[in-house]
């Protein structure tokens, strides 16, 4: 008994020597220290022995199973040692080597589209004109021909403040009575870059927050010539020198005559699409003749001055441009998406 014992020994020592991993240390102890490990087997065997060896043969069993679980625990102890200091090395930072550079930001698709809008106009002698996201209800409306109950509000959805008569600008026209205020009576040519905010339903064609750009110019014996040859110019540098244009009558409050400014289809080339509903034309603008009510109420003496304004989307145009399906994803911040407009 003694000589197996004593063989068990030295084969187990070698064996726990020999392990790398702890799931082969859980393997050892399974083999030898287990309720059906060999060394358990040995002292079950014990009482076989004659009388006066078993005394001996127990102690020295006893003695050999303490002595295998105190080497358990060392090597158990070493080998979760050795994986820490590896996942060390493995994370650990090598200072030679050359750094990683961070991402550079870049302008977001609108602005980039708003830049190029701000080149073509500033060729044709515009300036721009800030004003500002919150505005007044007279701003909004009343100064643009449009009293309080006046049924023209209905086309605009409006976000109100809790502050009486205050809201979030439904367009830029509004910056029109500043920019004129400010500049009376003076001639003016400027465009109105901003966001715009309206209660609508979002889908792929529309969104409740977007940008626009207004444009205005006053002055004298300014005619509706100028303002297609404005536009015509506009939808040129903008799509390409091929592009074709028309004009709609149309209505609004604060223009007279107005019109839509329609241009051939830019995807299509005019034979017809679903971007364009088969028509073959895509609206470019809105515009007219500014109301002798709103030029007045900007200063001007409306028997002297005359002047155009249009206003225009920067979104869409920048979805014909690069072919984009979707305009919520101007807004979505995916990274996937901004990222192919560097």
């Amino acid at each position: 008994m003694l000589d197996k014992l004593d063989a068990l020994q030295q084969k187990a020592s070698a064996a726990l020597e020999a392990l790398t991993d702890v799931a082969a240390l859980e393997a050892w102890h399974a083999q030898y220290l287990s309720r059906r490990g060999e060394l358990t087997q040995l002292l079950r065997s014990v009482g076989q022995l004659p009388p006066q060896e078993r005394p001996v043969a127990g102690r020295r069993a006893n003695e050999l199973k303490a002595a295998l679980e105190v080497a358990y625990e060392q090597r158990q102890a070493d080998l979760k040692r050795q994986a820490r200091a590896q996942a060390l090395t493995a994370e650990r930072v090598d200072v030679t080597l050359p750094g990683r550079p961070p991402s550079l930001g870049r302008l977001h698709l609108s602005t980039q589209a708003l830049r190029r809008i701000y080149a073509i106009f500033a060729d044709m002698g515009f300036q721009v004109y800030r004003a500002p996201d919150i505005e007044t209800d007279e701003l909004n409306f009343e100064l643009l021909n449009m009293p309080p109950h006046h049924p023209a509000r209905e086309m605009w959805d409006t976000f109100y403040t809790t502050r009486e008569g205050v809201l979030l600008r439904t367009h830029t026209s509004p910056g029109q009575i500043r920019a004129m205020r400010d500049y009376c009576p003076e001639p003016i040519r400027v465009i109105l870059p901003g966001m715009c905010y309206r209660y609508e339903q979002v889908t792929a064609r529309s969104e409740m927050m977007f940008h626009q750009v207004e444009g205005l110019a006053v002055g004298k014996q300014i005619t509706m010539t100028d303002l297609k040859g404005t536009m015509a110019e506009y939808a040129r540098r903008m799509f390409g020198v091929d592009r074709q244009m028309r004009f709609r009558a149309s209505y609004f409050p604060f223009t007279e005559p107005s019109v839509e400014v329609d241009m051939d289809c830019i995807l299509c080339g005019g034979e017809g699409c679903r971007v364009c509903k088969y028509t073959g034309w895509l609206e470019v603008s809105g515009a007219g003749m500014v109301h002798p009510v709103v030029l007045y109420n900007g200063g001007y003496d409306p028997d002297v001055y005359s002047g155009f304004a249009f206003g225009m989307g920067v979104e869409r145009p920048a979805m014909l441009i690069h072919g984009i399906d979707d305009i919520r994803s101007f807004f979505s911040n995916d990274l996937r998406f901004l990222e192919q407009f560097g």
